[in-house]
């Protein structure tokens, strides 16, 4: 095994901080409906239906600013974490002697659609390495874009490993699992160097201690983290706003900053995805990132500040809603950029005759 890329030490001393604001109840591993309510949707004059969660805004010291329910209880963070799990690959100086490309890095972050523009960076970078879709362990996932589905199934051909939304991610682990001396079969091994090497990172990057960090399987089958949702957003804001990291650190975070501002579409879809709308609405100003199960975290670059949210019941109709109400309330995005994300609060409400028929609410 290659010595040539240790694990990173501890980069600030913000990232030692344990997160708190104030005590909480004690929760077990089942409680989550004391979260109040976040989002409620009303038909005619009464409520149909109601949807509970957890947000917090924090700054890069670790400090919650503000927020709603249970954001110091641990939630699986699934997808949200994609920029955090790519740290050592860029920080290590392995994605720059593979030569990765602003595209590449934006795919390892990204929860795509399976368009020709995804896959085909993927397939390249794969192709690069030596490797092919057979060592992806993701597993086949039909794509999520209309268009890209349909063309499938009118080639005659079945979903790959390569469709999976989670495939770019995957393509950087195996870079980096070649290159610290990981066997590529065993690079989802959480007891692998990669994968250590990833914990540590999002570690760090969270300030949550080991006594409030576990992990279980995503649906990709790596390593998914369970923590405090303000550790999220702590991380985000030490992301997009990496001035006090170290130098190799800090670097990793600029990079992924700018492959997502000038790759909107990679890192989600062209069309129908909040991600790239935030993205490309604020032209990059705005680091966001979904989560499965409703999770989601948005960054402001250079503003010291992110918001992480968590709906209960996994829905994304409040989760978009809860996510635009918080970034207009706490400055995020200005009225312009408001104005073209205003589809995602989903309201009002209509029926396929176009009638009105209701409201989605935003209570947080």
């Amino acid at each position: 095994m290659s010595d040539r890329f240790p694990f990173p030490p501890a980069r600030t001393k913000a990232s030692m901080t344990t997160l708190s604001r104030k005590p909480q109840p004690a929760m077990d591993q089942t409680e989550l409906e004391d979260n109040p309510v976040l989002a409620r949707v009303w038909r005619g004059s009464a409520v149909e239906s109601q949807h509970r969660g957890a947000w917090a805004l924090t700054d890069s010291a670790g400090t919650v600013l503000d927020g709603n329910g249970h954001f110091a209880h641990p939630t699986f963070l699934r997808s949200s974490t994609k920029s955090l799990q790519a740290i050592p690959l860029l920080e290590t100086g392995v994605a720059d002697k593979l030569g990765f490309s602003d595209a590449e890095v934006a795919l390892a972050l990204a929860s795509h659609d399976a368009e020709e523009a995804h896959t085909r960076v993927v397939a390249g970078l794969l192709a690069r390495l030596g490797l092919g879709v057979e060592h992806l362990q993701c597993g086949s996932q039909p794509p999520g874009n209309a268009d890209a589905r349909y063309e499938l199934r009118s080639s005659g051909k079945l979903p790959s490993a390569l469709h999976n939304n989670c495939s770019g991610k995957h393509a950087a682990f195996l870079a980096l699992s070649q290159a610290v001396g990981d066997p590529v079969e065993r690079y989802l091994d959480p007891q692998s160097r990669t994968q250590r090497m990833v914990r540590q990172a999002v570690l760090e990057m969270t300030g949550v201690p080991e006594s409030q960090f576990s992990t279980a399987i995503d649906g990709c089958s790596a390593p998914t983290f369970r923590l405090p949702l303000q550790g999220l957003a702590t991380a985000f804001a030490r992301l997009s706003t990496p001035d006090g990291l170290a130098p190799e650190r800090r670097a990793a975070c600029e990079r992924m900053l700018g492959a997502v501002k000038r790759h909107p579409i990679l890192i989600a879809g062209s069309t129908k995805r909040i991600c790239t709308d935030i993205s490309r609405a604020t032209s990059g100003r705005l680091f966001p990132k979904v989560g499965a199960e409703a999770v989601y975290a948005v960054g402001l670059a250079g503003g010291d500040r992110a918001i992480a949210v968590k709906i209960d019941d996994g829905g994304l109709r409040a989760l978009h809603a809860v996510v635009i109400t918080l970034l207009e309330r706490f400055g995020f995005a200005t009225e312009a950029e408001l104005f073209a994300l205003e589809t995602w609060r989903g309201t009002p409400i209509r029926n396929w005759a176009g009638t009105e028929v209701g409201r989605l609410e935003v209570t947080a």
